[in-house]
């Protein structure tokens, strides 16, 4: 059986549509030509596509898993003309879904490594499940979030490690040295700036407060890291970031380290779809672990100075 692609555009946009006569008018053409042109399909593929529901038309099983299909075919077919038309076809895309979750400066530290290999990044932020939901339609290269994908999922999506990131308390100059002493006892009563209950760091945080009997007074929570860096920036509360991006939190929201959170760490995943051809960017992200664990040094020699300047002590407690 030969697919005719004209049968599956008309297709496509009744189911996204909704209707037959809403198709027509979108396409141009008569509702006669529309109805023929899915009744085509329907009979090619031997299954019906379509059930009636009210005055419209809903989507029976088969005609679900058509659409899965349709939507790559044509999402490719407007990735493939948006790349002729724009010149970028001597610069491959990248189509990046970022977990709200994630902090930026590691998702920037990470999407980096591809445009060493002149990469056209096109990023997306959004929830986990939406993201994989989109990943696995293939309107993504790869997701970026501090989670694995559920094994047990129906989606065809695979998880990479890219490490466990150490975790700082950081805060703004005076909130940091006024802490920094007696850490991590010292955080009992603190105003503290965490990520919301659904991110997996927050739980690994609470644990350790409860385990070392540390209280802090919540005064924020955020779903997206850089907003909650944001407020961190501002004085408002103390917040949790990587050891290895405190240079970069130095100079971009100028905070200073307050003391390491000894057992607790950041996981990073890379999720990618089953594909047969690896995407070079895709690679060159699952390869960056190597190179942030190096800086993490440099993010420790950061923090040695801070404290000599706070005279506190910083030690793992």
């Amino acid at each position: 059986m030969n697919l005719n692609y004209r049968h599956l555009q008309y297709f496509w946009v009744v189911a996204k549509e909704g209707s037959v006569t809403r198709a027509a008018e979108r396409l141009g053409v008569a509702v006669q030509t529309v109805s023929g042109q899915i009744g085509q399909l329907e009979k090619s593929l031997g299954r019906t596509l379509f059930a009636p529901q009210g005055r419209g038309l809903v989507l029976t099983e088969a005609g679900r898993i058509a659409l899965g299909y349709a939507d790559q075919i044509f999402l490719l077919g407007e990735q493939m003309t948006d790349a002729l038309l724009d010149g970028a076809a001597e610069k491959p895309r990248l189509a990046v879904g970022i977990s709200d979750a994630l902090p930026k400066l590691v998702a920037y530290r990470l999407i980096d490594a591809a445009l060493g290999l002149s990469m056209r990044p096109v990023c997306y932020e959004g929830k986990f499940e939406n993201l994989l939901a989109d990943l696995a339609l293939h309107r993504l290269d790869v997701v970026l979030t501090d989670r694995p994908a559920d094994l047990m999922s129906n989606l065809r999506v695979f998880s990479h490690s890219l490490g466990e990131w150490d975790i700082m308390i950081y805060g703004s100059g005076m909130l940091a040295g006024r802490f920094r002493a007696g850490f991590p006892q010292s955080l009992d009563g603190a105003p503290m700036l965490l990520p919301t209950r659904n991110n997996a760091l927050r739980g690994r945080l609470d644990q350790w407060f409860q385990s070392n009997s540390i209280r802090p007074d919540v005064v924020g929570e955020f779903e997206d890291s850089a907003l909650l860096m944001t407020f961190g920036r501002t004085g408002l509360g103390l917040f949790p970031a990587p050891v290895a991006l405190a240079g970069d939190v130095a100079e971009h929201f100028n905070a200073e380290s307050v003391g390491l959170v000894p057992g607790v760490q950041e996981h990073y995943y890379a999720i990618s779809s089953e594909r047969r051809i690896r995407h070079p960017g895709v690679e060159a992200i699952l390869s960056v672990p190597r190179n942030l664990d190096s800086e993490a040094g440099d993010a420790s020699d950061i923090m040695s100075n801070q404290l000599e300047k706070g005279g506190g002590s910083g030690g793992k407690g």
